[in-house]
């Protein structure tokens, strides 16, 4: 029997029924789930093991991996220098990075940068998994790297090198690194706890990855060397060079955790990824503090890129840095939600029809395309409002 703890308000009890059986029914091994409402936090969830071996319990504080749910948020470290009037949109990226020219990359822009059209979707010379933590090598690897496809042409997934390719010219424009900007210019301001590089005294909050046994679909085994064209190897590339990237292992100690890799190793509760969003949900204010412009945001929320990703193996709506809802890939029931999802099944997501914003954590990783535990919850909540 597992036992919830936290607080909902009793008209979304249908969403905390959701969140029990999603332990009862539905293999989940520890997890929280939080929403904000019109700003309000009203529901804050937690349950189930942070470390299942130790049956050591997930606690309010637990922190856990993201994975590419931080996508958007160290996209928005990015989208703050447009509102701050340092860049941009459609400035070119090397105005800021020089490096970044090379390869023929000189017309590159942030807009690209940030709906996955870049072409920058992996880096061909195959690195050592330990690249992954050394953030210099890692940005210039970025900066040589030769576009996959003409820039603007489409989109791909890019499902490592985003993050750099979204902090490394924050870094150029404030001299802060991600982890930095996160903690003190949106984190800080909201009061959660979020991490790209988890510091030393909070390892001992990170719930342990618990992994579902998988082999590769048959569609998806490697064929020899010479048989893989260019489009294969950059779909296999985005996801795995660096090798062993997402990790997050079965201890918390590991250098995975306290590395800089903002689009696969964020670290946060599902209340702090609830509150990004809420505040999004609201319109970018709350307060007297400015997440985003209501300008900036409606940009960003809106379609700037769609069509078929071989990467994600299914058809896609970007905005900038957040997935657009689709009715084949919904974010809840909101017309106009955006938001994304993780590996695993995390989720955050902003709907601004209701003033919701949602975010959802969890320690067991499958391998689903689609994932049953995050849409029970959506759907509970939907059914809430």
């Amino acid at each position: 029997m597992v036992d919830i703890h936290g607080t909902c308000e009793p008209r979304f009890d249908r969403l905390k029924d959701a969140f029990y059986k999603n332990f009862r029914i539905d293999e989940e091994v520890g997890a929280a789930c939080s929403v904000y409402e019109q700003g309000e936090k009203i529901v804050d969830l937690w349950g189930g093991y942070a470390k299942e071996a130790e049956k050591e319990e997930w606690q309010e504080d637990t922190l856990c991996a993201i994975y590419s749910s931080g996508k958007p948020i160290v996209a928005a470290s990015l989208l703050r220098q447009i509102d701050a009037g340092r860049i941009d949109l459609d400035d070119a990226v090397c105005g800021v990075w020089p490096e970044f020219a090379a390869a023929g990359k000189e017309q590159i822009t942030f807009r690209q940068l940030l709906c996955h059209q870049s072409g920058v979707v992996a880096i061909a010379n195959e690195l050592p998994r330990e690249a992954a933590f050394d953030w210099e090598r890692m940005v210039s690897e970025v900066a040589a790297q030769a576009p996959w496809f003409e820039p603007g042409s489409r989109h791909v997934y890019h499902t490592v090198t985003f993050g750099f390719l979204m902090a490394e010219p924050v870094r150029r424009l404030t001299g802060m690194m991600p982890g930095d900007y996160l903690r003190q210019e949106i984190m800080g301001p909201l009061g959660d706890e979020m991490y790209f590089g988890v510091p030393d005294d909070a390892l001992p909050q990170v719930a342990v990855m618990v992994r579902e046994g998988y082999m590769r679909p048959a569609d998806q085994q490697e064929a020899p060397a010479t048989e893989v064209s260019d489009e294969d190897r950059m779909v296999m590339l985005a996801a795995s060079n660096p090798p062993g990237i997402p990790d997050g292992g079965a201890s918390p100690e590991g250098p995975w955790q306290q590395a800089q890799i903002p689009a696969t190793n964020g670290h946060g509760t599902a209340r702090a990824m609830a509150h990004f969003y809420g505040v999004l949900a609201m319109g970018g204010r709350i307060d007297d503090y400015e997440l985003l412009s209501p300008e900036l945001l409606k940009q960003a929320s809106s379609v700037q890129s769609e069509g078929f990703c071989p990467s994600l193996r299914r058809e896609v709506s970007f905005g900038l840095g957040f997935q657009i809802t689709r009715p084949d890939r919904p974010f809840g029931a909101g017309q106009h939600a955006f938001g994304h999802y993780g590996n695993g099944g995390s989720l955050g997501y902003a709907d601004p029809d209701t003033g919701i914003g949602f975010g959802y954590v969890m320690n067991y990783v499958n391998r689903r395309l689609q994932n049953s535990r995050n849409r029970n919850l959506m759907a509970a909540l939907d059914s809430c409002i």
